[in-house]
């Protein structure tokens, strides 16, 4: 009897750990397993400078026509030696909560000279880079670059991924002719692909139509 409560606990535990996802939400991985990603608030380089609550394992996931989206992109890029690279996707919005928590804690500023050197971490709210929503949170939205297979390097788009300042805004002039170049293309081949981008991050793409535009999901990235 003892056995059976045993093995009983140990299958239940492991389909709770295996649990799917919610309906229509997919790992990009099960749909293109070519598209490279790199989490940033799965580890302590970002603008906290700590790993983000919710992110619990480096995974991709998506609603499933966003990921099919991705894949026609990739698809294109990978005939030019290039592929997409993902940092992030879905995004709790417990993790949403943290930046939340975070920008509240004024005298927190370990990556202040990397991520916002010219941006007072009080206006973080004000300019709009911390919001208590976010679509990410909706399954559709997606921050990511373009790297060169050949080297094996992003394309150099004249200012980092989560920089908080006017330098990452898409059309930003003071930037070289080839990196303006770099963001045209990644702007470009995303809107054709069904993306709408966003004025303020040059990384940053919403799924036009987007199955879930109005919910915002908090299970975790597991």
């Amino acid at each position: 009897m003892k056995n059976l409560i045993f093995l009983f606990a140990f299958f239940f535990s492991l389909s709770a750990f295996n649990q799917s996802l919610p309906n229509k939400f997919v790992f990009l991985s099960d749909v293109d397993d070519t598209i490279l990603y790199e989490l940033k608030y799965f580890s302590n380089h970002n603008f906290i400078g700590k790993k983000i609550d919710g992110y619990l394992t480096n995974k991709v996931i998506l609603t499933n026509e966003t990921a099919l989206a991705l894949k026609k992109v990739q698809q294109i890029l990978l005939k030019k030696n290039l592929s997409l690279k993902i940092f992030d996707a879905y995004r709790p919005q417990q993790s949403v909560n943290h930046f939340v928590k975070w920008a509240k804690e004024i005298d927190d500023t370990k990556m202040k000279n990397e991520f916002y050197p010219d941006v007072p971490k009080s206006e973080l709210f004000k300019r709009g880079y911390i919001a208590s929503k976010s679509g990410h949170s909706r399954g559709s939205t997606v921050d990511l670059t373009i790297v060169n297979l050949k080297t094996g390097k992003e394309l150099d788009m004249g200012s980092p991924f989560d920089f908080f300042g006017i330098q990452s805004h898409p059309f930003y002039k003071n930037i070289g002719i080839l990196q303006k170049r770099n963001r045209k293309y990644l702007r470009k081949i995303m809107i054709e692909n069904g993306f709408k981008p966003y004025d303020n991050e040059w990384w940053h793409f919403t799924l036009k139509n987007e199955p879930f535009p109005n919910t915002y999901f908090n299970f975790l990235i597991k």
